[in-house]
Order: C-alpha cells, then sequence, then structure tokens
C-alpha cells in the first residue's frame, strides 16, 4: 500500500508531534514536518506532498502567506491545504468538523483527531 504523504507546517512542536504520531499510527500516512513557516515552500517542493496541513498564526510568514506561495508555485498549487488554527474554537465547526471560509477549509485547535482524519480523507486528492 502507497502511503499518502502529508506535510505538517506548525511552529507548535507539541502538535506537530501528536499530530504526526497520530496519523501515522493509522499506516495510512507517511508525515513530514515544518515549523519554520519561511522554509514552508522549499520544503513542501522537497517532500512533494499529497496534503499539506498549514497552521495559519505564526511567526515571520503567517498561513496566508504560505498559501499564497504555495498557490504561486507550479508543483504545488494543486495540492489540497487544510488549514489548522486556534482563530475559531471547534464549537464553531459544522457537523463534519471544518469550516469553509473564502474556500479555504479550516479546522480549529485544539485539533480533534476523528475530524481531522475525516478532513484529510475527504480533501485528498484521488491518487493518479
Amino acid at each position: 500500500m502507497n502511503k499518502k504523504r502529508i506535510l505538517v507546517i506548525d511552529d507548535d512542536t507539541g502538535l506537530t508531534q501528536m499530530v504526526k504520531l497520530n496519523l501515522e499510527a493509522t499506516g495510512h500516512y507517511e508525515v513530514c514536518v515544518e515549523i519554520d513557516s519561511t522554509l514552508a515552500v522549499e520544503t513542501a517542493r522537497r517532500v512533494r506532498p499529497d496534503l499539506i496541513l498549514l497552521d495559519y498564526i505564526m511567526p515571520e510568514m503567517d498561513g496566508g502567506d504560505v498559501t499564497f506561495s504555495l498557490r504561486e508555485d507550479p508543483f504545488l498549487r494543486s495540492v489540497p491545504i487544510i488549514m489548522v488554527t486556534a482563530l475559531l474554537a471547534n464549537k464553531e465547526m459544522s457537523p463534519n468538523g471544518t469550516v469553509n471560509r473564502g474556500g479555504q477549509v479550516m479546522l480549529a485547535k485544539p485539533v480533534k483527531i476523528k475530524n481531522l482524519l475525516k478532513c484529510i480523507e475527504k480533501h485528498l486528492l484521488p491518487a493518479a
């Protein structure tokens, strides 16, 4: 079975490790982590993720800046991005555990792993 590659871009190392451990425990994902938002595009080009989990509030470049840079890159523009943010509360989430703001899928921190897994499966690009 080919594992899907997930790139987590978040400066919160505790959260990134929790997400990495939980996703890899499913046996379906290989998870790479980048904690420096200024290296996000470079890391994404190297990793070639199937999906990106992106924090919104980070130093230097926020999630909006990183998203813009990813969408400008011809190799990365079609990679699905799920924004993970403390700007939302879990009570604001729809029944499927997400919010869609301006076409951007968002999950609230603290992340509920059940919602994260459902959201990832829904937004992964079909295998080529």
